[in-house]
């Protein structure tokens, strides 16, 4: 009898040790995985290991008007939506282990406190209208979820259909991050976010016709590159009073005021790098780094390093701001204090209705622009950066509670519709020597990338620009004379449109002379010939203006790309997007159009934040802008680069130990039987 109860008690335990082996494999494959494939009907059930970027409905579109009384808090209520934002998803990234042991980490430990924190500010604003004697719109409670993407959606920008019919290869996933000669591991960009711009096709149309009254002079104003290195992360048009409230770095040039606490008064009497004084207006936009490793003064900041912003900060070796007519009408004058912005910082998870950004290289620009794409530009080519402002003004108000529908694109033709009024276009043309990335199996080595909201993972189709019109009344009425009569006209006017307006000079346009030097002073050589001045380029590189539209040109057949980031027409191996034009200025759909992901997303129109519109106002006016303190940095700082998942020992013992337990009981249950039967002989 004893023989035979030790015969079963080694078969349990072989049993039971092979069964412990068994569950722990099998757990171990599935916890592997990515997120599943999309629309699959149990989201909540996906393993969010492969989890990408975090996607959250835009509260500040369902807020069309705001109580003057409520502006300055529900702008800091806002920004502090972003700041949870980034939070949550600084958590994301460095939860790798977490991620990949439990299915349920990122909806039970990030998105549903996330929700939670978001639905205290919702009513928090609802309250702030309250004491306004307003209401807020019932929408406001269903925006407090957000969702998870996983990191096979966000490669929908990548590649396509080949010629074959089959999707191309997503060169990675999202979260790998690339170690760019040294640099810290961030999310993005990837390989897909690059392409060769020499295996594209001309996307670019020509401009429409001008009409009889058309105004077809130009007015150039200097203010350099930034030399004097003027940054800050603050963002004084949608998050006043707020520190760090784009949470990523701008360059300025113009004003040197310009912070979250700068008011009307303190822009009016604030000095300016513009070589004209007359203009104090202040031109900012987020900063172009190259991944190599370098440790910036802001490596270990918010905004910078510890939001995932790293890298060398490149310097643009040119910086062109010109002032445009309209092809159908002339212009009137910009009011004091005017703000646009244009694109949106948050276009990749937003989508495209509101997306404005323009890449291309020397050489190139009058043949293809793209806008969810960083180029690979030849050498002897430079990157370009430039954007073309709403040219539309509403004749009110000199802000918008979106910071949108105050101003407008024209459309197709060069109309301003529903009863805007035609003003100076703003365009700026910012040319960089840019270190060609390279692409080795699937990966990006030295990648460039645009500053941006950590959940934004650096993609190309979020760059934007802002702007502030200080211009005092005289130049104004001077740039507006000038324009509607035809005349080129301002610092460096004849320049060409490639001419040079950097801090010593320039090196010459296309067709005609330098832009002139500005009041910083020069610390950089002269710009190269085969950038700045055109070299080969026999062409006028073309600034897209919201007066061009496009026929997409015919495609190769099996290139067509259908992408999250505007209208896009693919060529070859990447994606070709045109200029934007608006033709509905009056109508707040466009700023409020549903992204991909459903819903409405927190839009850069602003970055995310927004302000209650506001009359046009003198250079005397007071000011309009919140000046309390910042309190939306409640909450500690966490570390937003990811921590690559390398398998190490302590990884290894954490997710085998089952089967390492199986094993022993396996064998234990051998040893036991082996010695039963040496005992039974």
């Amino acid at each position: 009898m004893g023989a035979q109860r030790a015969t079963f008690a080694a078969a349990a335990l072989i049993l039971g040790g092979g069964g412990l082996v068994a569950v722990n494999v099998y757990a171990s494959a599935t916890e592997s995985g990515s997120a599943g494939a999309p629309g699959q009907a149990n989201p909540s059930n996906q393993t969010w290991s492969g989890a990408a970027t975090i996607d959250c409905p835009d509260v500040g579109s369902k807020l069309a008007e705001v109580p003057q009384q409520a502006r300055a808090d529900v702008d800091k209520e806002l920004a502090l939506l972003d700041q949870q934002v980034s939070e949550a998803y600084a958590r994301m990234t460095s939860e790798q282990q977490a991620k990949a042991q439990d299915a349920d980490f990122v909806q039970n430990a990030i998105l549903g406190p996330l929700k939670e924190k978001r639905g205290a500010v919702i009513d928090r604003i609802k309250t702030d209208f309250k004491n306004a004697g307003a209401e807020a719109p019932n929408s406001l409670d269903a925006l407090a979820t957000c969702t998870a993407v996983p990191a096979d959606q966000t490669q929908n920008n990548a590649g396509g259909q080949n010629g074959n019919g089959q999707q191309q290869n997503n060169n990675g996933g999202q979260q790998g991050g690339q170690q760019g000669g040294g640099a810290s591991a961030v999310s993005g960009p990837v390989a897909a976010d690059f392409v060769d711009i020499t295996t594209l096709q001309p996307n670019v149309p020509q401009k429409p016709g001008s009409g009889g009254n058309a105004s077809t002079g130009t007015f150039t104003s200097s203010c350099g590159v930034n030399a004097n290195k003027k940054f800050n992360t603050d963002n004084v048009i949608v998050a006043p009073g707020v520190t760090n409230g784009a949470h990523h770095l701008h360059d300025y040039v113009g004003n040197q005021s310009n912070d979250a606490f700068a008011t009307n008064d303190d822009l009016a009497k604030a000095a300016t790098t513009c070589q004209n004084q007359g203009d104090k207006s202040t031109y900012y936009w987020p900063v172009l780094r190259v991944q190599d490793g370098t440790q910036e003064f802001d490596a270990d900041k918010n905004g910078g390093g510890l939001e995932g912003n790293v890298g060398k900060v490149l310097q643009a070796k040119q910086a062109q701001i010109e002032f445009i007519g309209n092809p159908q009408s002339k212009v009137v004058e910009m009011p004091t204090f005017l703000r646009i912005i244009t694109g949106d910082a948050k276009a990749f998870t937003n989508g495209p209705a509101n997306a404005n950004a323009h890449w291309s290289c020397t050489g190139f620009e009058d043949k293809v622009q793209l806008t969810d794409k960083y180029p690979i530009c030849p050498q002897g080519s430079s990157v370009v950066r430039s954007f073309a402002f709403q040219s539309c003004w509403d004749g009110q108000n000199i802000d918008s509670a979106n910071h949108r529908t105050h101003v407008a694109f024209a459309d197709a033709n060069g109309n301003c519709a529903g009863g805007f009024k035609a003003i100076p276009q703003l365009t700026m043309r910012l040319v960089y020597d840019v270190p060609a990335p390279t692409l080795e199996n699937g990966q990006v080595k030295n990648p460039y990338a645009v500053d941006g909201f950590p959940e934004q993972v650096h993609k190309a189709i979020t760059d934007h620009d802002d702007f502030i019109n200080v211009f005092d009344a005289s130049l104004m009425r001077e740039m507006v004379d000038c324009i509607n009569a035809g005349r080129q006209c301002g610092d460096g006017a004849g320049g060409g449109a490639g001419g040079g307006a950097g801090d010593n000079g320039g090196a010459g346009g296309n067709a005609g002379g330098g832009g002139a030097g500005t009041g910083e002073p020069s610390q950089e050589p002269s710009p190269s010939p085969d950038a700045s001045s055109g070299g080969n380029d026999a062409t006028a590189s073309a600034t897209p203006t919201d007066t061009q539209t496009t026929q997409p040109p015919a495609s190769t057949p099996g290139t067509t790309e259908p992408t999250r980031g505007g209208q896009t027409t693919g060529t070859g191996t990447g994606t070709v997007v045109v200029p934007k034009a608006d033709t509905s200025p009056s109508a707040a759909a466009s700023d409020t159009a549903a992204a991909p992901q459903g819903g409405t997303h927190e839009h850069h129109g602003s970055e995310a934040t927004h302000r209650a519109q506001t009359p046009a106002a003198g250079a005397d006016a007071p000011s309009t802008q919140a000046t309390a303190q910042d309190t939306s940095q409640a909450g500690s700082q966490s570390q937003t680069e990811p921590q690559a998942v390398t398998g190490d020992l302590a990884d290894t013992g954490t997710n085998l130990w089952p089967a390492a337990a199986g094993g022993v009981l396996v064998i234990a249950g051998l040893v036991l039987l082996r010695r039963i039967r040496r005992s039974s002989v």
